[in-house]
């Protein structure tokens, strides 16, 4: 049975029902209600007031789904280089010392009444379980399900931290000191994002460069927490810390450019931001929208991308994109509900063909 199309959510742990309001200003973050919040990297954010929410599995959210079988890369192979070596370009000449290339991937649904991302939710948390996994579906405004390892800010009161992923491998032999240089330049970034809003001498970094395994591939995190000043809320967080450093680069402003210079498509939601804000009790927990596919209900898409560093290896660079796609798009390209001869396989993921 198709389920209904009504708003929903699945974020944290928590299942959102009754939609009461939509609003792109940040400022209710301060004041009532638990939110979905899905700020794009290019566009406007949305913020949904959900009245109810209520501990449920995926598959509480989970409509029909049919994933796609053929998909179209922004940028082939390259472009992709080429992009990485102008990079490095600017950054021989000191006009950056780091910047994210990403490429958009995109695939026609075969069956758009059957494309329910609360489904395609229930396949990844399945497939490729992630900390901070979670859907949001508004039809008409947006369809999106995340399996992001990356924490952007986590908020308790007035404690916020981040938790900035930089250098990916198959495993942990695989990282680099390009991957660690890397990483503690970004920390150097969020440090001096959220000192514009914290407390002077309150920004600390807890941890550097953890290992963290996931789903086929491993990364480098490290923290980074903060105690906001008095007055500071969520209009003026989002403003000294949005888009993340790790998707944009150092410093952010410069890479910013570098980025909307070389990248033929829009990121749209990827790059941005997915979670919740729960105004009554101060908390909040919002994912960088990596690892992310959106919907229009016709065409799904699904970003990927790497830090570039002068150390860079362009080849290296592109097949880093491949390694973070290959397993999601794997599992986006599945059925829901799986067939019963595919669970006890593997959660109903199938075979994809490429297109570049």
């Amino acid at each position: 049975m198709e389920r209904s199309r009504d708003p929903m959510a699945h974020l944290g742990g928590l299942m959102g029902t009754n939609l009461i309001e939509i609003t792109d200003d940040l400022s209710v973050l301060d004041q009532s209600g638990r939110w979905a919040v899905v700020l794009p990297y290019d566009g406007t954010p949305i913020l949904a007031r959900f009245d109810v929410w209520q501990a449920a599995n995926p598959e509480a959210t989970a409509g029909p789904w049919v994933g796609p079988r053929s998909w179209v890369s922004s940028a082939d192979e390259a472009d992709y280089v080429g992009g990485v070596e102008r990079v490095r370009e600017v950054i021989s000449f000191g006009g950056v010392y780091q910047a994210n290339v990403c490429r958009v991937m995109a695939a026609s649904l075969p069956e758009p009444r059957r494309s329910h991302v609360g489904g395609l939710n229930a396949l990844l948390c399945a497939g490729n379980p992630a900390p901070y996994a979670g859907m949001v579906s508004i039809p008409g405004v947006v369809e999106v399900a995340t399996a992001s390892p990356e924490l952007f800010l986590r908020r308790v009161g007035d404690v916020v931290e981040s938790g900035p992923i930089k250098g990916t491998g198959r495993t942990a032999a695989d990282l680099t000191v390009k991957d660690e240089a890397e990483n503690v330049m970004i920390v150097d970034l969020v440090r001096n994002d959220l000192s514009r809003v914290c407390t002077p001498g309150s920004v600390s970094v807890p941890a550097l460069l953890s290992v963290e395994q996931h789903p086929g591939l491993v990364h480098l995190v490290s923290r980074v927490r903060g105690r906001l000043t008095d007055g500071a809320g969520w209009p003026e967080l989002i403003a000294a810390t949005f888009p993340p450093g790790s998707v944009t680069g150092a410093p952010k402003l410069a890479a910013l450019d570098i980025i909307a210079e070389i990248e033929s498509a829009s990121r749209e939601v990827y790059c941005g931001a997915v979670g919740w804000v729960d105004a009554d009790r101060g908390t909040a927990e919002l994912a960088v929208a990596i690892r992310t596919f959106w919907s229009d209900g016709e065409v799904l898409r699904f970003g990927t991308g790497a830090g570039i560093t002068w150390g860079s290896d362009p080849d290296r660079e592109w097949a880093e994109t491949e390694l973070k796609a290959e397993r999601l798009i794997a599992v986006a390209s599945g059925v829901w509900p799986p067939a019963p001869d595919s669970v006890a396989a593997g959660a109903g993921t199938g075979s994809r063909r490429w297109e570049e």
